[in-house]
């Protein structure tokens, strides 16, 4: 379990979309107009260890505190908000939340792995050429830095900490390049790993609230950085169950383009509310003929209704993407009467 002193500014930002839930986080991404911003958000969110509730609860208090502090500064200035800050929650807690609101503002180059665990960056940038090695180093905490240091081979220790005590000045430019070619490697590495809190389910979750241009926005972009968490990504979008959230319209629009025998299948393991959405928008014919498959099938395997199940979902997704069918979501998707 990891306390909010040890999470990024961004894996903050991706705890409080999974605590508000995944309407109120796919409204907040709508309104996000950076695609770099809304990718990160997203891997962090399919990124984030298990949190405990008293970790949640810290984060929240601090995102409040944050935007009252905001607030404060808005209206009256840095000292405005320290002396009502200090007067709700004493000098130290008031100095603190200014400190946290002044580092979220002004972003430290590398805070993605000044952030992480050493271990893990010490894997990671292994590989790397002595000199961006030497320049991860100079921007983590002394602490981590050393234990990653201490971790290199002896011949490359030595190497990396000369060209630390040789470094002058970076010019900007190289280290604004350096951080984001090193960030999305570093992101796509860390995406392999999903646990209970985030992961890719809680992804989902929220994509499938968002609008539909915000979706294909962060779909597109992780198709091109991380295809494989754009697959996992979209198997996941939209299940068979979610039928039923279709109109009639777009059901009876489905069923044209399903087989008899494989409907039948996938049907064998719906729920009885699936069934009866089905049923309800075929003819009488066609439903006793699905009837009469379902009495006579018999036992079948597992894996044979699930790949046909997937089938109708993606024959569902291909439809809504030519625009045939509207899948109700969030935000300007929905119908006008």
């Amino acid at each position: 379990m990891r306390s909010p002193r040890e999470l990024t500014a961004r894996q903050k930002a991706a705890a409080l979309l999974i605590t508000l839930g995944p309407e109120v986080s796919g409204d907040i991404l709508k309104h996000l107009g950076n695609s770099e911003d809304i990718e990160a958000l997203t891997l962090e969110v399919a990124n984030l260890g298990k949190l405990s509730h008293e970790t949640t609860e810290e984060i929240l208090e601090e995102f409040y505190h944050m935007i009252q502090a905001n607030r404060y500064i808005s209206s009256g200035g840095v000292q405005y908000a320290r002396a009502l800050l200090a007067r709700a929650l004493g000098a130290e807690r008031a100095e603190e939340i200014l400190q946290r609101l002044s580092e979220s503002l002004v972003a430290l180059p590398f805070e993605f792995i000044r952030q992480a665990d050493p271990t893990q960056v010490l894997n990671f940038i292994q590989a790397e050429h002595p000199q961006t090695i030497a320049l991860i180093l100079a921007y983590m905490k002394p602490q981590q830095a050393a234990v990653v240091l201490s971790g290199l081979p002896g011949d490359l220790q030595t190497d990396v900490a000369t060209r630390i005590a040789q470094m002058d000045r970076t010019n900007p430019a190289v280290l604004r390049e350096v951080e984001k070619v090193l960030e999305r490697k570093f992101s796509a590495v860390m995406s392999q790993d999903f646990t209970n809190a985030g992961g890719v389910k809680a992804v989902v979750e929220v994509l499938n609230r968002v609008d539909r241009g915000t979706e294909r926005t962060i779909l597109e972009s992780l198709e091109e950085h991380n295809p494989d968490l754009a697959d996992e990504i979209k198997k996941l979008m939209f299940v068979f169950e979610d039928i039923v959230i279709l109109d009639d319209r777009s059901i009876q629009r489905v069923l044209r383009e399903i087989d008899s025998k494989e409907l039948a299948l996938a049907l064998k393991g719906a729920n009885e509310e699936v069934k009866s959405r089905i049923f309800k928008n075929m003819s009488e014919r066609m439903g006793k003929m699905i009837r009469d498959e379902l009495d006579y099938m018999g036992p079948v395997r597992v894996r044979d209704v699930e790949e046909v199940q997937q089938k109708i979902v993606a024959s569902i997704r291909t439809l809504e993407e030519r625009g045939e069918i509207v899948i109700s979501r969030g935000g300007g998707d929905e119908l006008l009467s």
